[in-house]
């Protein structure tokens, strides 16, 4: 079926599939390797291999269902599937914490905690690194020739494909804090990056509006015949990217704030256990003030 030549309708939707093999291999390859990674690590939550199924599947959405098959011939549907790849299926993948489900399956024979302590995994992991990543990615991807260059050659939209999962997972991996990170940040930050972020999303759904058409010399080529014009349908890419992304963006702010709160409890948890102790030990036992034997503790009361 050439998807140029049928008009995109609610039949057409929910019956237009294709075959990617190299996001099948890719789905396939993590879900054999998580799964078996889950059974090992006794210790992990069932919700976790759900969240990731999630994940999986969304990705499967994004490539073989009827946004895979028409993100060539509409830009809203190519900017659907942009959301999805880099902001919805990373989402629930991170919230499967597959570094955490590594680490319980394979112990000591994986050296997770030396390689998150290393400097470059502090830089590269970083809130404000992974947030300008998801930033700028949208931006390079539909200003520069990258974004025909996806749609023309199938090599270029794997390679799109993945690197866009990939940086939407660096994202929610450092924000979240959900699995093991090199180091903790409050979730005030993440706050403050998200409003930074919703920012520069609104102004590049207005370029992508109120600016020279994308692409425009592939679209013409294609030759659609049904559906709006070049410029109505950028115009839906641009409300796509921009109000679909600030809203889900809402839903992310409440996870983040739902963080913070179980963050904030988990630390008065931990100073109550600690006053506790202290004042059942002898105060000539202990050196310094009792929370400076605690790192967590430590950084904590040195940042405030």
């Amino acid at each position: 079926m050439n998807p140029a030549t049928v008009p995109l309708t609610w039949s057409t939707a929910l019956t237009s599939w294709r075959w990617d093999s190299a996001a099948a291999v890719v789905v396939v390859a993590a879900a054999v390797a998580y799964g078996w990674a889950w059974r090992r690590a006794d210790a992990t939550k069932r919700r976790y291999i759900w969240w990731f199924g999630i994940g999986l599947a969304l990705t499967v959405v994004a490539t073989m269902s009827m946004v895979g098959v028409y993100a060539g011939v509409l830009f809203w549907v190519r900017a659907l599937q942009v959301l999805l790849l880099l902001y919805i299926a990373p989402f629930f993948l991170a919230m499967g914490r597959p570094v955490t489900v590594i680490g319980h399956a394979f112990g000591p024979r994986i050296p997770m905690d030396r390689w998150l302590a290393s400097r470059s995994s502090r830089l590269l992991l970083h809130p404000a690194t992974t947030s300008l990543a998801m930033l700028a990615t949208p931006w390079l991807l539909y200003l520069t020739p990258w974004y025909t260059a996806a749609l023309q050659h199938y090599s270029v939209a794997c390679v799109t494909n993945g690197l866009l999962v990939a940086v939407g997972f660096a994202y929610f991996y450092a924000r979240l804090q959900a699995d093991p990170v090199p180091h903790r940040y409050s979730q005030l930050l993440s706050l403050v990056i998200s409003i930074a972020e919703s920012l520069g999303d609104g102004v590049l759904g207005i370029v992508l509006w109120l600016g020279p058409l994308i692409a425009a010399g592939y679209y013409m080529h294609i030759d659609r015949q049904w559906g709006p014009s070049m410029r109505v349908d950028q115009s839906i890419g641009a409300g796509v990217l921009w109000l679909v992304g600030d809203v889900l963006g809402v839903g992310f702010i409440a996870v983040l704030m739902h963080q913070f709160s179980s963050d904030e409890r988990s630390t008065a948890k931990i100073v109550d256990a600690a006053l506790d102790q202290s004042e059942s030990e002898d105060s000539a036992g202990s050196s310094g003030l009792w929370w400076e034997n605690d790192p967590q503790l430590r950084d904590r009361m040195r940042r405030r």
